[in-house]
């Protein structure tokens, strides 16, 4: 039976590699009991078996052949062969990681779960939106080109500014003054304190809460400003939304009036500015006419050079004469010697006037100054009475256009959603929440794992 077993069992460690890993032990338990009963076999048969049959059973496996038989060839040595690596078992690190994962993330997550399923009140939305628009018909400013420059009416900056004053403290309090904020989102304390406000709360604190229940978009490429308001109330929600459009169309307005009114003012000041610089030039030239007595100089200039001209031709027609009586008389004809005096005459008058062009004389009636001198003077009044006319017209251009835009609205809010009722609550958006506390948990709970676990392998 020994033999046997022992065949049985070499048979199935050649046929099997995978399993001899597993019955190394029950192999060497049986190798023990079969060398066991060979040793006693061969006691108690004392040789007696033939020769015949050991050399028969021999072949098949060795060993005694019965009880009678004589003692056999020995075992074969059974090979112990160990694995490759011991099989993975749970360990002390492992429990404690799996500890802290139920710790520090499955609780937490079924808590956040459990009160925003149970215990969160359901929020309702209302959506407006508008922008800033300015006049888009033609007027006086658009006639006028660039004098519209000055009247203040670019709406570039108020999308921005209106994007500031909605979340200000001063919009905050104008609104509690029509609705009882503090008390509309208190009103769940006790039961929802993570959605709610404290009922003590001071204005910073409602200002805090302000920024959680109204959410602003606004667009700097268009001006478009998207406002979304949260509220445990439908109709509280879309009132606080219109509340919210009454306040920025009031703020615009304001701006509006406080443009309108400084471009106004303004243009007063430029156009008394210009009145004044026109008065002082024509003061001027007018204290240059009364100084010189010359109303032009350039018609004085052109009456002197008609003078001029006038003794030309005189002194001319004269040296015309006076050759012709030298033809035909001698040099001290009465006739000739007159000829001659007119022409000396006018020689001498005609250098008296080119002198007084440019020489200062002290005749009565005539110039103290020369005429270059009075001619630079002259242009400069005349240059500056040019300038401050045109300056005078420029600034009556814009004090009309200020008037004429002061007496309509150029700025005025356009809005283009009205506040929104909701039927539905879409607030808190619970399972957008619970992924986004799961993720921050579990990022967490990593980071602390990969800590402790470089922290423990370098120590």
């Amino acid at each position: 039976m020994a033999l046997h077993r022992d065949n049985a069992l070499t048979n199935q460690e050649k046929g099997s590699s995978g399993q001899m890993d597993q019955s190394v032990q029950p192999n060497k338990a049986k190798a023990a009991q079969n060398r066991a009963g060979a040793g006693q076999g061969a006691g108690q048969g004392g040789g007696q078996g033939p020769k015949k049959n050991n050399a028969q059973n021999k072949p098949q496996g060795g060993g005694p052949a019965g009880k009678g038989g004589g003692g056999g060839p020995r075992q074969p040595a059974v090979v112990q062969v160990r694995p490759i690596a011991e099989p993975a078992t749970m360990r002390r690190r492992h429990w404690g990681l799996l500890f802290s994962f139920l710790i520090l993330v499955l609780l937490p997550l079924a808590g956040a779960g459990f009160y925003l399923w149970t215990i969160a009140e359901d929020q309702y939305s209302s959506i407006t939106g508008f922008t800033v628009r300015g006049e888009e018909s033609g007027g006086a400013s658009d006639i006028l080109g660039s004098v519209a420059q000055f009247t203040g009416s670019s709406t570039n900056s108020d999308g921005n500014v209106l994007n500031a004053f909605i979340k200000s403290q001063e919009i905050v309090e104008a609104i509690q003054a029509d609705v009882d904020l503090k008390t509309h989102y208190s009103q769940y304390w006790d039961t929802d304190p993570v959605f709610s406000l404290w009922p003590d709360a001071s204005i910073e604190d409602l200002l805090w809460y302000w920024e959680r229940v109204v959410r602003i978009s606004f667009d700097e490429g268009s001006g478009l400003i998207d406002v979304q308001v949260l509220a445990f109330d439908p109709d509280m929600a879309t009132r606080i939304a219109e509340l919210i459009v009454d306040k920025s169309q009031s703020r615009v307005n304001d701006l509006n009036t406080q443009a309108r009114t400084d471009a106004t003012r303004y243009a007063n000041e430029d156009f008394d500015a210009a009145i004044a610089r026109l008065k002082e030039a024509r003061e001027g030239l007018t204290g240059f006419r009364t100084r010189t007595q010359i109303v032009d100089p350039e018609t004085d200039i052109q009456g002197r050079m008609g003078v001029m001209n006038n003794l030309q031709q005189q002194l001319a027609e004269t040296q015309v004469e006076h050759d012709l009586l030298l033809a035909t008389t001698n040099e001290t004809d009465l006739r000739v010697i007159q000829a001659q005096r007119r022409i000396d005459v006018i020689r001498d008058r005609i250098a008296a006037e080119r002198a007084a062009f440019a020489n200062i004389s002290d005749e009565v009636g005539a110039l103290v100054e020369d005429y270059p001198s009075l001619i630079a003077e002259f242009e400069s009044l005349t240059v500056d009475l040019e300038v401050a006319e045109e300056t005078y017209r420029a600034s009556l251009t814009a004090l009309d256009v200020a008037r004429s835009n002061a007496s309509r609205q150029s700025r005025y809010l356009a809005t283009y959603i009205k506040p929104t009722l909701a039927e539905a609550s879409e607030f808190p958006q619970r399972f957008v929440l619970i992924g986004l506390i799961a993720l921050f948990l579990m990022l967490a709970w990593s980071v602390m794992a990969l800590v402790y676990y470089s922290i423990r392998d370098r120590s």
